[in-house]
């Protein structure tokens, strides 16, 4: 059997969520199947660190996929030549995009969210307009749908009016990387990044959707209640908004917020298993990574009720409405004030953690192109 496979995001050093998804799912399905012949098509020089077994023939397919004119160059012109000559028997993408030319090959995509379809101001306007156009034809075009939340199941068959059979819901694993850190290392840390101060933590893009405003907002209501905790955060400011930007400059408490930016994911497991509490109340999101990463660290979580988050925390972390200051700053004082609680959190979040496991994950995505690739 041949599979092709889409790995445009293994990116060396800059693996994102969608790109961390890809690697963990890809390296346990090839190498737990040395028998299948894969075909990894980058749109770049590609890190040898991808390749990780012999049954992988890489491909380099230009040009570099940056801009939505050059996705679809990409997926609709140069990706249909190469499939042509590999002859694979099913192609499968991980971050969802795929050729509307390829009628003649079962394709499997994953949609992780269609956060667009609710929240399409938040995107640069051109790729909202692609995303918009292109993934409800996706949907419906593509064989198989994996997606990773039964709320993104719903969200999908509800927008795209594809039936519950033509997706198939596989969680998302944590990596074995996030352990509990020990006192001695949580002390240098909290010298090092803290001036030895509890803190609160958030990661990931600050991207509005993320929430940031109401975070800092949250904060500062808590710091006015005597809070002793600082707060980190973890992620690039690649999309960080004016009115972000004022509340920031407006917060009385503003010194007590640490920017750390982009970090590598070793100094990042250590500030994430030192913090207080993971807060990540995020206004949507298809899955919510961050959650199970703390949980598996032994950190208290704090997150939303929206979207897929309620689901992944379950009843291992405080469930905050996100557009309410008020109650995300209370469940800050709560995780500070009652050292009870934050055991019980954690563990809650021991006990639902077992279900998230990346082989779990890559072993019904296999299961997926197997039915559909005969």
């Amino acid at each position: 059997m041949r599979i092709a496979v889409n790995t445009r995001l293994l990116i060396k050093n800059k693996l994102d969520g969608i790109g961390r998804y890809s690697f963990e799912v890809l390296k346990r399905i090839v190498e737990s199947h040395p028998d299948i012949e894969f075909h990894f098509i980058f749109d770049r020089p590609y890190s040898t660190d991808f390749i990780f077994s012999k049954n992988i023939k890489p491909h380099v397919l230009r040009p570099s996929t940056r801009h939505p004119f050059l996705w679809y160059f990409w997926f609709e012109v140069q990706l249909p030549r190469l499939i042509n000559k590999i002859k694979p028997n099913i192609f499968f993408s991980p971050d969802g995009f795929m050729s509307t030319k390829l009628k003649h090959i079962p394709t499997i995509i994953t949609i992780h969210d269609i956060n667009f379809e609710h929240r399409p101001k938040d995107l640069n306007w051109l790729h909202s307009i692609y995303y918009r156009k292109y993934f409800r034809q996706y949907a419906k075009e593509s064989k198989h749908i994996i997606t990773v939340s039964k709320f993104s199941k719903k969200d999908i068959i509800k927008n795209y009016h594809v039936s519950s059979d033509k997706i198939t819901v596989a969680y998302n694993g944590v990596g074995s990387n996030f352990i509990p850190l020990e006192r001695t290392k949580q002390k240098i840390i909290k010298k090092k990044y803290s001036d030895n101060k509890d803190f609160f933590l958030f990661i990931g893009s600050l991207h509005k959707r993320k929430n940031i405003k109401n975070l800092l907002s949250a904060f500062d209501i808590y710091q006015s209640k005597n809070g002793k905790n600082k707060l980190l955060i973890i992620g690039k400011k690649k999309w960080w908004d004016r009115q972000t930007e004022n509340i920031y400059q407006n917060m009385r408490f503003k010194e007590k917020v640490i920017f750390l930016g982009q970090i590598n994911d070793e100094l990042m497991v250590d500030i994430l298993g030192s913090s207080k509490a993971l807060c990540f109340v995020s206004l949507f999101e298809g899955f919510g990574l961050p959650i199970i990463e703390a949980m598996k660290c032994n950190v208290p979580v704090i997150t939303s009720n929206t979207s897929a988050m309620p689901e992944i925390a379950g009843n291992a972390a405080l469930i905050v409405n996100p557009n309410d200051v008020n109650e995300i700053s209370d469940a800050m004082s709560q995780i500070d004030n009652d050292s009870k609680l934050s055991k019980k959190l954690i563990l809650k979040g021991q006990k639902k953690i077992h279900k998230f496991k990346w082989d779990i994950t890559a072993n019904v995505i296999y299961q997926v192109l197997l039915k559909y690739a005969n």
